[in-house]
């Protein structure tokens, strides 16, 4: 991890926020280009306008919160039960082989809730952390600690992806992949328009809307007025060709990005799962952990379907005990059989209160978005 106190290691977590703070400049210029240069400018029907800016504060509002969520939220360490004592630290240092270790390590984590193993039948340790890794948790090597089921590291939130922030990721993604679509359906036509304008010469533009008397006075004053008298001279109207073209580059990325994970949280697997499947006492099983297509999406959602599309955590679990197939033996195979749904209750209560204090902030940004 280097020295916390060194300027190289503030340098590193300095540069580690460059690609954070791409995606926010990207966003807020795609807000400045939609708001300002197409919504205000561009647009003549109020009423357009109005539906136009409603449905785009939406989303807006939606692709924010689940970013914040998804970069700011703390990932919670591995419990210390699974921890190794010194005294039993130094029993494993000092086993003379392989199998003397191992019988170390099974004798410690005896009690604990663990399934999976390493590819040669082991408990899973962690050298670095100095833990028994619990189901699904992975050492990151960026972050520099296990991660509860993690997923992957992803440097464009400068954040593991794991149990606690994979519903905000799946959907940052979600209204991420509908904020680009929107913008580039809706500023289409007018994409086209300016496209076309920009090709012509100011001879074919003025035979075009019918200016054949003076082409060269009446060119310049249809431009001035089909541009809104000058306000889209220049860099505006760029603004709105870029805009278009940025919105459906990233809508076609994240449409291959988001249908994977849709494929990954049916499937109840992560990236790392994906790429490695499971060890169980009973060997290999990439469906382990999967209990259904509707269970899976229970698991990482909640069971609560009025929060499902709100970036509050309502994921299922503990994110150290996960129910398993009934083949695996030695654990649970339903979240009822591990008791989780008595707290869905409480999880419902602590949820209101997230979305109870930002409604406010929101409901002005929607409403009065210039001031």
């Amino acid at each position: 991890m280097g020295n916390p106190n060194g300027s190289c290691w503030w340098c590193l977590k300095a540069i580690k926020w460059i690609p954070v703070i791409f995606i926010l400049t990207i966003v807020f210029w795609s807000y400045y280009a939609y708001v300002v240069q197409l919504c205000y400018y561009t647009i003549d029907s109020y009423v357009q306008k109005a539906f136009y800016l409603f449905f785009f504060h939406i989303l807006f509002l939606l692709f924010l919160w689940s970013y914040w969520q998804t970069v700011f939220t703390e990932l919670v360490g591995v419990p210390d039960k699974f921890k190794i004592p010194a005294t039993e630290m130094e029993n494993l240092l000092h086993a003379e082989s392989d199998e003397a270790q191992r019988q170390v390590l099974e004798r410690f984590a005896q009690d604990l809730p663990v399934t999976n193993r390493t590819i040669k039948g082991a408990i899973r340790f962690c050298e670095k952390c100095v833990l028994i890794k619990p189901d699904r948790a992975h050492h990151c090597s960026v972050c520099g600690t296990c991660v509860l089921k993690m997923d992957h590291h992803c440097p464009w939130v400068n954040n593991c992806v794991g149990f606690h922030n994979y519903k905000f990721f799946m959907l940052f993604l979600a209204y991420a992949l509908l904020y680009c679509v929107y913008i580039a359906a809706t500023s289409l036509q007018y994409f086209i328009r300016f496209w076309k304008v920009n090709t012509m010469d100011d001879y074919e533009f003025a035979d075009k809307y019918q200016c054949q008397q003076q082409p060269e006075k009446a060119t310049i004053l249809t431009k001035e007025r089909f541009f809104r008298q000058g306000e889209l001279e220049g860099m505006g109207r760029f603004h709105l060709l870029f805009l278009f073209f940025v919105a459906l580059m990233f809508a076609v990325s994240l449409t291959s990005l988001f249908l994977y994970h849709c494929y990954l949280i049916l499937h109840n697997r992560s990236t790392l799962e994906a790429f490695r499947p499971p060890m169980f006492r009973t060997g290999k099983d990439k469906d382990g952990f999967s209990l259904g297509k509707y269970n899976n999406f229970q698991e990482v959602f909640g069971d609560d379907s009025r929060l499902w599309f709100l970036p509050i955590f309502t994921s299922l679990g503990n994110g150290v005990i996960f129910p398993v197939r009934s083949q695996h033996q030695g654990g649970p195979n339903t979240y009822d059989s591990m008791g989780s749904t008595q707290n869905r209750k409480a999880r419902t209560a602590r949820a209101a209160l997230d979305l109870e204090s930002v409604v406010g902030d929101a409901a002005l940004c929607l409403f009065f978005p210039f001031c």
